[in-house]
């Protein structure tokens, strides 16, 4: 992604989820929360989004608000924010989390000339020991890396 600027990252996702496929999608925001966007100020860990009514819903994102406005006209920092797809991207991932029980969770948030974008993820949810075994596998990569490094 060249010439963008990663905002916010959700690592717990990556943990939490397998990744099957990404999308990306704008977001419909209000002034102060592009502001405050700019700034940084935005946190991803327990976001997630769901389809509704023939569109796809950004929940429980926090963008905290804007400094610079005195707290008068400021938005709320977790409503709800629709994300803009195509009609065809939507209808595809309404049918994966409906059918395949699958989840949509956003990746990471960044600007894209100018506009902030949601990377969205379609995950499966992992099970304990399914978490276990990627903390072990990237402990084992982190290892030989390291190795390399050394010329061992």
């Amino acid at each position: 992604m060249d010439g963008n600027k990663s905002i916010a990252v959700n690592r717990k996702a990556r943990y939490e989820y397998d990744i099957l496929d990404s999308i990306e999608a704008g977001l419909v925001l209000v002034g102060t929360e592009i502001k405050a966007i700019r700034e940084g100020r935005a946190n991803f860990s327990d976001a997630y989004a769901r389809p509704d009514n023939g569109e796809i819903w950004l929940m429980n994102a926090h963008i905290s608000q804007y400094s610079a406005s005195g707290g008068q006209n400021n938005h709320d920092p977790k409503r709800p924010r629709k994300l803009l797809l195509h009609k065809d991207q939507i209808r595809r991932l309404t049918r994966q989390v409906d059918e395949r029980g699958l989840t949509l969770v956003p990746l990471k948030l960044y600007l894209k000339r100018q506009k902030a974008k949601v990377e969205l993820g379609v995950a499966k949810g992992r099970k304990q020991h399914d978490k276990r075994r990627a903390i072990i596998d990237r402990e084992r990569e982190k290892e030989a890396r390291m190795a390399v490094r050394r010329g061992v």
